[in-house]
């Protein structure tokens, strides 16, 4: 079974919603307070975080921002505020999606039992002869770039570059798929669960922090490069140096 911690100062909401993912086995514990979340979140190391924007001590977006200094798991903002900037801000923050109160339970189910799949941990063998359930995928390399999918560590030219979640999986969706166009529907089907309806900027706000932070240039981008009207490549032999 998975847990989730679910900050919420609506105690109306957080119960309807914590006794619906608890009914299919996703259990649930719900924090009302935004400056207690990093200790509970501490202490029960769940699978994944699902944060409230407006929250009493300390709001969503910074709760966010803070927790991907000591926290690496996914983290959801669930939320009423329908806005184009608060959800762009999130994912700048290291959200890994943005969802609406207003979403029906069981597509809001679906999405976090998509993220809980691709941020599954491998599990610990029990002892001599037992076996990983999870297949271990060797790193990939590409000239100085090195993306450990174990331990999610990416590498250019000696240098670790710090990735969220959200960035370390759409570059690791791009990097699987070196060499091809990736269209923006694609991406965000797997890394969100969503389908491309022509306004969404997330995946191009993703791609633009991924870049920057590979040192890749941003008025031409030759590392991971944008195909007009289509979509996105990962460039397997743009990476023979750092910089």
């Amino acid at each position: 079974m998975n847990t989730l911690v679910f900050v919420e100062d609506d105690p109306d909401v957080g119960a309807l919603i914590a006794a619906y993912l608890r009914r299919h086995d996703i259990d649930v514990i719900v924090e009302s307070r935004g400056d207690r979340a990093e200790e509970t979140i501490a202490r029960v190391n769940p699978d994944l975080v699902m944060l409230d924007i407006m929250l009493p001590g300390k709001d969503g977006m910074t709760l966010c921002r803070d927790l991907r200094q000591s926290w690496q798991g996914p983290v959801i903002l669930l939320t009423s505020l329908d806005s184009d900037m608060n959800h762009i801000l999130a994912l700048e923050m290291g959200a890994r999606d943005y969802i609406l109160k207003t979403t029906p339970p069981a597509v809001l189910l679906a999405r976090l039992r998509l993220h809980l799949r691709q941020s599954a941990r491998p599990l610990v063998p029990a002892g001599p002869g037992a076996e990983i359930s999870l297949t271990a995928h060797n790193p990939l390399t590409f000239g100085a770039l090195t993306i450990d999918p174990v331990n999610r560590r990416v590498v250019l030219a000696d240098e670790v570059i710090a990735l969220s979640t959200a960035d370390f999986d759409l570059l690791w969706e791009l990097a699987t798929h070196a060499g091809q166009i990736l269209h923006r529907d694609v991406l965000l089907q797997t890394l969100r669960g969503v389908s491309y309806d022509g306004l969404d900027r997330s995946i191009d706000v993703a791609i633009s922090r991924l870049r920057k932070k590979l040192h890749d240039n941003a008025a031409e981008p030759w590392r991971i490069k944008t195909i007009r009207n289509k979509g996105y490549l990962f460039a397997p032999h743009a990476w023979e140096t750092g910089r």
